[in-house]
């Protein structure tokens, strides 16, 4: 099966600190993958070199078998940009515009960027503000949502631009404990629909119960890799084991 996202020998330092070290992985179209491991070990460096909030050092990223980056050398402005128009990415921090309803949020890159017509965008939005659950909060402004609320509108303001490829960075960490369940229940939902993901989470039953598989990252470099099974139930390392023993424990 091709790869829809290649990575090889990925570096990034900044300055003498090295943040990634001869990272390499592949993802196939459909998969979940989730990324486990201790603060500071490059989880999000990782990620957000993959939709080029990052600039790495060195190694190669492919997506859909085109280089973002080559050897350190990076394609042209036009490529780049063309090859990240197919990814999209939800943060911690949800990042919607005050300044906005939730509709406008959600037609406003789609609006400047594809030029789509008014009626589509309406119908879209509508159509994902229903998938994730929100169907009724198409005029509030993000003021007047939960923090939960806030990261689903953020999910279907990702999927507006019609993405092969979802990243998401810690989407539960600023929320509640009480809230983090709507917005794993979304994208499990996603999962099932066998959307490409990569998923940074600190939630360890989640990416038990969604990824297909597991990448453990530790001081910059992925320490081990597998099925959750193998990760969760049969780990080889033992900083792996460590590291699983002190979140289970918490």
């Amino acid at each position: 099966m091709t790869s829809i996202i290649e990575v090889n020998k990925l570096k990034k330092s900044f300055g003498d600190l090295e943040v990634l070290t001869n990272v390499s992985f592949t993802v196939h179209p459909g998969e979940v993958v989730a990324v486990i491991g201790p603060s500071g070990s490059g989880k999000s460096t990782m990620l957000r070199s993959l939709v080029h909030l990052e600039e790495v050092t060195g190694g190669s990223i492919h997506i859909q078998s085109e280089a973002l980056v080559e050897d350190g050398k990076y394609s042209s402005g036009a490529k780049i940009k063309s090859i990240t128009s197919r990814m999209g990415m939800v943060f911690q921090h949800f990042n919607l515009f005050p300044h906005l309803n939730v509709q406008d949020n959600l037609e406003l890159a789609p609006k400047f960027v594809k030029k789509e017509s008014s009626g589509e965008l309406r119908r879209r939005s509508t159509e994902l503000l229903a998938k994730v659950g929100l169907e009724d909060k198409a005029k509030v402004y993000p003021a007047k949502l939960s923090g939960g609320q806030k990261q689903r509108v953020a999910i279907a303001r990702a999927l507006m631009m019609n993405p092969d490829i979802l990243l998401f960075d810690e989407p539960t960490s600023a929320l509640d404990p009480e809230l983090t369940g709507e917005v794993l229940r979304v994208i499990k939902q996603l999962a099932e629909e066998h959307m490409t993901m990569i998923i940074v989470t600190h939630e360890m039953n989640f990416a038990r119960d969604v990824a297909d598989r597991v990448i453990f990252m530790d001081k910059g470099e992925i320490a081990e890799e597998g099925t959750p099974e193998q990760i969760f139930g049969n780990p080889q390392l033992t900083r792996t084991k460590s590291f699983l023993n002190k979140v289970e424990s918490n």
